[in-house]
């Protein structure tokens, strides 16, 4: 265990949920956690991989799942209440990305991006929430959060599915954020930019100031301990993104339409 991750006395254990565990920045996050020595519900499609991550670890907890399936996300809630009681941390991180071919426009695309990526992270809200409230009434100050991308910034070429559903679960965040702190729950939105994990692997074109899922999650888990709303990384890049999405709409259009007549340029974070 590194120094920077070796467990504080003000870091007390926390009971964790963590989608999306298997690969990428989410198995990243789940390393750290645990080796922390926070107790940390690792959820993924595939047990063997779920297995494989948490090896001998006994402060994992195992739930595989498909975060499409309502019904199965609320039984892993059911089972998070059996056996932590309360949830000091929800991070709904399982996502997936398919890049648009307005040639060939296929609204099923657009399903098949939605369904992880926007509503498994409410079937993840609706499964959290009573048990981020059980941490609050133990005096807790409990964290929902969830990885958007910075492609919610700024609407760019081939983006169409992944940056909408993206922008709608930033924008859904947000305003969650509004109305869960009369209640004492905090909200924290990850704007990752472009980072090296096998979604981005297949990509077919430049990613700029890509960085690798160590520093991704070292910049997460300060965002994090720190329950800022917006977690955005590297900065140089996402600070460049939002200012490009506060142009007036025209400019941002002569912008995008460069972007669009070179492909292998396209630039969409994951």
């Amino acid at each position: 265990m590194s120094q920077g991750d070796a467990m504080t006395a003000s870091d007390a254990t926390q009971c964790i949920w963590l989608t999306g565990a298997t690969s990428g920045i989410g198995r990243a996050l789940a390393e750290r956690l645990l080796d922390r020595g926070h107790r940390v519900a690792l959820s993924a499609r595939r047990f063997e991989a779920l297995e494989a991550l948490a090896g001998d670890r006994d402060n994992a907890l195992l739930l595989p799942l498909d975060v499409t399936d309502r019904a199965a996300v609320l039984s892993a809630g059911d089972r998070l209440a059996a056996r932590f009681g309360r949830l000091d941390l929800a991070i709904l991180n399982a996502g997936t990305c398919e890049y648009l071919d307005t040639r060939r426009f296929d609204s099923a695309l657009f399903e098949r991006v939605f369904a992880p990526n926007l509503f498994g992270a409410l079937h993840g809200i609706e499964a959290a929430l009573p048990l981020l409230r059980r941490a609050r009434a133990e005096g807790r100050r409990p964290l929902l959060a969830a990885t958007s991308s910075a492609a919610a910034y700024l609407p760019l070429p081939r983006a169409e599915a992944y940056g909408a559903s993206k922008a709608a679960l930033s924008h859904l965040m947000e305003s969650l954020r509004l109305d869960l702190a009369a209640e004492g729950i905090d909200v924290s939105i990850i704007h990752p930019g472009f980072v090296k994990t096998p979604l981005t692997d297949r990509n077919d074109f430049p990613m700029p100031l890509r960085v690798d899922v160590d520093t991704a999650a070292r910049a997460i888990l300060a965002g994090l301990d720190a329950h800022r709303l917006d977690i955005h990384f590297p900065r140089r890049f996402t600070l460049a993104l939002k200012l490009l999405g506060s142009l007036p709409p025209g400019l941002r259009f002569r912008l995008g339409r460069r972007l669009a007549r070179a492909p292998e340029t396209t630039e969409t974070p994951s």
